[in-house]
């Protein structure tokens, strides 16, 4: 194919799949270790159903071209994942082993100009990626194990979600990129830190046509449907609990488009004015992000913020700083837990352990895993 082409296993030794908890449309995933660059990372392969026998690229190839293309253009944006490493697979199965491999780095000129070429030879793309820890992942943390519960972030950590995507977005948008697949499993927060990934059905509009205000306005919509009105409430905008959401480009499309008002029943104390914020994104009134931040800010100033031109007064910013600490004790506190239980269960395993060390161990486990299951925070 006019490239160098080396063993898959020099390159990458493949692990296991990582994306179990919210199998996507068009690639699998799996930890793997890049050897080059001494690291473990996400390995995102095209699922060998989408090979055509004539070669002829469907949208799923296309979109590991789009998808390494806007990941390269939004490379300094803090939120979008990193790739590393971009290229062409020739293990038939859906989990890679063994092979060749066509690496390309982040050369996406070669990477587009491979694709007929590696597809006749049913050779897959891949893209080798930033591997960001799963118990981050929203949907991941704010799906209850229980049928009736439901958890929220505190309206603190939600406000500072929503400004870090705002500032992404901004970002987006300025380089005529649209987000669009907005849902919880593409999104990764530690506290502090919002990190996103897939960017497959992601788009870069053509400039100049009356289709980039509506798309950026789309986009928008979909932030507030999609991500935001789950995080403060704990429920799907479709009327229900959280579940995983289809991931084809027509239903990327058509997710969101009959969501046109939200229901802040089920979270009345949530703040009226973040309410009316979420309900013009739905009914698509809010024409920029720009505009979007600007009244993001002001709920965050009634929230303890300081912004530049307008000041929290003194009490509701040390309110503000108490509720940052408490929550950072509560994280501090379930990650205690969760090492606790991983304790108890390394040693539930071990050879030669009496009945009454056993059901100890089960009773604790059990208190452990209730209070995990009703945990503060997700």
């Amino acid at each position: 194919m006019g490239e160098p082409e080396l063993s898959l296993n020099d390159l990458y030794r493949i692990g296991n799949y990582i994306d179990t908890f919210a199998v996507g449309h068009y690639a699998r995933v799996l930890d793997a270790e890049d050897r080059r660059g001494k690291r473990i990372i996400a390995f995102k392969v095209m699922r060998p159903e989408h090979l055509t026998n004539d070669g002829t690229p469907r949208w799923e190839a296309r979109a590991f071209i789009n998808e390494a293309d806007l990941l390269v253009r939004l490379g300094p944006c803090p939120a979008a994942v990193r790739l590393y490493d971009c290229g062409y697979v020739s293990a038939p199965g859906e989990r890679p082993e063994g092979g060749e491999i066509l690496s390309l780095g982040t050369n996406i000129a070669a990477f587009r100009e491979q694709l007929y070429p590696a597809l006749t030879r049913q050779w897959r793309p891949y893209l080798a990626l930033e591997l960001l820890p799963r118990h981050h992942n929203l949907f991941y943390l704010m799906k209850p194990s229980s049928a009736n519960g439901r958890r929220r972030l505190p309206s603190e950590e939600g406000i500072d979600l929503a400004m870090q995507f705002a500032d992404f977005l901004q970002d987006a948008h300025e380089q005529r990129i649209v987000y669009l697949d907005h849902k919880l499993e593409h999104v990764y927060w530690d506290g502090e830190t919002l990190r996103i990934i897939d960017f497959n059905s992601s788009q870069l509009i053509e400039s100049g046509t009356h289709t980039v205000d509506q798309r950026l306005i789309q986009d928008i919509h979909n932030l507030c449907v999609g991500i935001l009105y789950p995080i403060f409430t704990g429920l799907s905008p479709q009327k229900g609990s959280l579940r995983p959401q289809p991931g084809s480009q027509n239903e990327v499309e058509q997710r969101y488009a009959d969501v046109n008002h939200l229901d802040f029943g089920v979270e009345p104390s949530l703040s009226l004015a973040l309410q009316e914020l979420l309900q013009q994104g739905a009914r698509q009134d809010i024409p920029t992000i720009r505009t979007f931040m600007t009244r993001l800010e002001h709920i965050a100033a009634r929230h303890g913020w300081d912004l530049p031109g307008s000041r929290a007064v003194p009490a509701m910013r040390e309110a503000r700083a108490q509720i940052r600490a408490g929550l950072s004790e509560l994280r501090k506190g379930q990650e205690s837990l969760r090492i606790a239980r991983e304790r108890l269960l390394e040693a539930m395993v071990l050879d030669d352990i009496n009945e009454d060390l056993e059901n100890e161990m089960r009773r604790l486990l059990a208190q452990i895993n209730e209070a995990l299951n009703h945990r503060a925070i997700p």
